[in-house]
């Protein structure tokens, strides 16, 4: 049944506009049925495929890579051509072969970069492509797990509706008995209305939960485009995560953001070994032919210049020691970073792990017992011996506890994701590229 006869049945039946709401969405789902499934890991290489960061951070890293073969080359040479002594007055004035002070030049210049100096400024962009691989790892991660939480917020709000989908079925049955018992004179009208009341309330629920998954899915579409509006497959296996618990420490001295913050570390001490570089002064060369009138000598010059550091101690000093004072402000970063990271990543491993252990205490002990108070409330309540108005409550509370029930596996499952990915899963990005 597509959504338009859902809609026409539903209104036929004059079901509140939030129910409508509801079973629309579903015949929606049940559209891409047809189709395959989402899984998350397709939803991740769908997304780190459609990300424009990675091509950017790819093209910045070819950038840094053409700049360091450039930056290890000699200077170009510099050609000069001019006039030297010509008279501006006189019998000879403004001729070029009169006077034999009158020459005309060609020459060549070439600055002499240290080997070392070249080399050292080669490295610092060879460190800056480092850092931008990084920062594409970094990325990689990102996505992966913010794609991840959005998969997941659209899996279980859709468990949730489902969830109300089957008690607003049971209470529309209750609604049934409740009217049959009034008219044949064993209930009474309160029966009836509090019935009533109960689907109303329920209704309001899913328009809330409605709501939730329409934004779930504009956030997964976020990601993944238009294959935010297929069905989803089951969830995967999150019992276990990618870290090492228990060498977190040596784990996370590799994440990617801390990653990020070692290879800046190598930039300022690759900018610290040019500005050491640079307290050696280079040299240049300059060759000059200068041809006269031909009663005279051609005549060429060779010069050598070499910079006079006159004031080492306020400049080239000065920018080694700014240099190396960026080079500790990145290694105190980092290991500040570091340890604030570790700390996190521990506090929401144990989280990860009480949620995991209330998860199991709730499908084994506390679902169980509202299913089977509300079981016995309802055989109760057909046998004379409790009110209508019980097994509402009964049937409230068990519709509470496997709300809370799932949204307690949502939050461990969110946590997982966070944990998870913290790390790049290299397969979906090799399947992504």
């Amino acid at each position: 049944m597509d959504s338009h006869h859902v809609a026409v049945a539903v209104r036929r039946r004059g079901a509140p506009p939030a129910a409508l709401a509801m079973l629309l969405l579903l015949a929606t789902t049940r559209a891409f049925a047809a189709d395959a499934p989402l899984t998350l890991a397709e939803a991740q290489r769908l997304a780190l495929q459609r990300s424009s960061t990675l091509v950017a951070q790819q093209a910045a890293v070819a950038s840094a890579r053409n700049m360091a073969v450039a930056a290890g080359q000699l200077p170009d040479p510099v050609a000069t051509m001019g006039v030297n002594n010509m008279p501006v007055n006189g019998p000879d004035a403004f001729t070029l072969t009169r006077d034999f002070m009158t020459m005309t030049s060609v020459g060549l210049m070439q600055e002499f970069t240290r080997q070392e100096k070249r080399d050292a400024r080669a490295a610092r962009f060879e460190r800056e492509a480092d850092q931008v691989l990084a920062e594409k790892s970094a990325s990689m991660a990102s996505i992966q797990r913010e794609t991840a939480l959005a998969w997941l917020d659209r899996f279980y709000d859709e468990a949730m509706l489902a969830v109300m989908a089957e008690q607003i079925r049971q209470a529309r049955a209750e609604i049934d008995a409740a009217e049959t018992a009034y008219r044949a004179g064993r209930g009474n009208l309160q029966d009836v209305f509090a019935a009533r009341s109960a689907l109303v309330a329920l209704d309001d629920r899913v328009s809330g939960l409605n709501r939730r998954v329409r934004a779930a899915r504009i956030a997964l579409a976020r990601w993944v485009g238009e294959a935010a509006d297929a069905r989803l497959a089951d969830k995967p296996d999150m019992n276990a995560i990618r870290l090492d618990l228990p060498n977190l420490d040596t784990e996370l001295a590799h994440h990617p953001q801390i990653a990020v913050l070692a290879s800046k570390e190598a930039v300022a001490a690759a900018e610290v070994r040019t500005a050491e570089a640079n307290k050696k002064p280079d040299w240049s060369l300059a060759v000059m032919y200068s041809q006269r009138g031909s009663a005279y000598s051609n005549m060429v010059s060779i010069n050598v210049s070499v910079p006079l550091q006159w004031d080492r101690a306020n400049r080239q000093d000065r920018e080694l020691a700014a240099k190396l004072a960026l080079l500790d402000q990145a290694r105190a970063e980092r290991e500040d970073v570091l340890r604030a990271h570790t700390a996190e990543m521990r506090a929401m491993v144990t989280e990860w792990e009480n949620d995991r252990e209330r998860g199991a205490r709730y499908a084994r002990e506390i679902l169980p017992l509202a299913s089977e108070r509300a079981q016995a409330v309802l055989a109760a309540y057909r046998g004379g011996k409790a009110s209508l108005a019980d097994v509402l409550l009964a049937r409230r509370n068990e519709i509470d506890v496997r709300l809370q029930a799932l949204q307690l596996e949502m939050e461990t499952a969110r946590l997982w994701a966070q944990l998870n990915f913290q790390l790049p899963d290299a397969d979906a990005a090799s399947a992504a590229h």
